[in-house]
């Protein structure tokens, strides 16, 4: 196993690193934020300044309104209530659920729920470089009984970034309201308007793991498939954990605030990750759009490979990765994204850069990447042509 003060930590789309912004305010929120901000005294209302505070922050970088926001115990909780509220609070309108096929696992479990309680779903493919049509998508929400529609920002897997714009402009010419999971997005390039429904996950832009937000716009017909509760606008029950929130929000300003210059160094890493792997690992494919796509985030795929042993290979080499579909690894099934985008999905690898990512660290991966493929291959008795 490779020395640990030599490790590669390449996940950040799984879950970026804390902030140091998030850790101090996590631990000021600890001795100043532990009451309940629905009472009426002291401590209590200090508790609710900090809330407040926590939501005009989050509601400013997401050009949304305070009222809109609504902090969730995790990103997939807001998923859901995103996709199943929206669509309880169209159950007039119809019963359909329009969503592309590379969405998140959380949005395709609560298409199967929806689906399981007699709704319908529909599914709008990609390109290969793993982009929907808008004119595609435009048909799609034109049909009779459409009550939402799901477009994530940008994919988790092939960092892809989609037509939002676009999509949302024809959802509006429709009359149906758009979803978008930002999770890959918040924190990392500006967010496109005209939708109507929005989550993200702190843990992905440095905030503490078990806050996810869920943003509701004005106007939107909205019915949370929960319980009714007072807290979080009627969106969320229960008593959340401010001190979280308080550093989720802290450390979602500290993003935004270095997003360019972020941006601005990790894309040619990511551009040289792509054209060396291609360069230098024979039957390898890198996915996605090389152009249009987050600046941080890379996949790419090796014949002849399991992905399950490249991802072991490159860890005891001090390389912490993603394989296989980034939200089943535990089972290692095929990726639904590549195998919607039709490239390849044997040997899959994603990589995702953070602000602790070092170009030592890229060109030491680049180095070895390499030689950890070819004694595989050799090992599984094929080598590449």
């Amino acid at each position: 196993m490779a020395d640990i003060a030599a490790r590669a930590y390449l996940d950040a789309a799984s879950s970026a690193p804390l902030h140091p912004v998030a850790r101090q305010a996590l631990l000021a929120a600890l001795d100043d934020g532990w009451a309940d901000p629905a009472r009426l005294y002291t401590e209590a209302r200090r508790a609710r300044q900090l809330l407040d505070a926590a939501r005009e922050t989050v509601a400013g970088v997401l050009a949304a309104r305070p009222d809109e926001v609504a902090f969730c115990a995790s990103g997939t909780q807001a998923v859901q209530l995103a996709v199943l509220g929206g669509l309880g609070g169209r159950r007039r309108a119809g019963d359909l659920l329009v969503h592309s096929a590379i969405e998140h696992s959380a949005v395709l479990h609560a298409a199967e729920s929806h689906v399981s309680g007699g709704g319908r779903a529909t599914s709008v493919g990609v390109s290969r470089a793993g982009a929907v049509d808008p004119a595609e998508f435009a048909a799609a929400v034109r049909a009779p009984g459409v009550a939402l529609a799901a477009l994530m920002t940008a994919n988790h897997e092939a960092g892809t970034v989609q037509p939002v714009a676009e999509v949302a402009a024809e959802c509006s010419a429709a009359g149906v309201p758009l979803y978008c999971d930002a999770a890959q997005s918040v924190g990392r390039v500006a967010i496109p308007g005209g939708w109507s429904l929005l989550s993200a996950s702190a843990h992905k832009w440095g905030g503490p793991p078990g806050v996810g937000v869920l943003v509701v716009r004005k106007g939107v017909r909205y019915r949370s498939p929960l319980p009714a509760d007072e807290r979080e606008s009627g969106r969320v029950p229960g008593f959340g954990n401010l001190p979280a929130v308080v550093a989720a929000a802290a450390s979602l300003r500290a993003a935004e605030s270095e997003r360019e210059a972020e941006a601005g160094r990790l894309w040619p890493l990511v551009d040289r990750i792509r054209r060396e792997v291609a360069a230098s690992v024979p039957d390898v494919e890198v996915a996605g759009d090389p152009v249009a796509r987050l600046p941080h985030l890379v996949t790419f795929s090796c014949l002849y490979l399991d992905g399950e042993a490249l991802l072991h290979a490159l860890d005891a080499r001090g390389f912490a990765v993603s394989s296989g579909s980034s939200c089943t690894s535990s089972t290692l099934t095929p990726s639904h994204v590549l195998e919607a985008m039709g490239v390849l999905s044997h040997g899959n690898v994603r990589i995702s850069l953070h602000r602790g990512t070092t170009e030592h660290d890229v060109t030491r991966f680049l180095a070895e990447l390499p030689g950890i493929v070819a004694d595989l291959r050799a090992t599984a008795g094929v080598s590449g042509l």
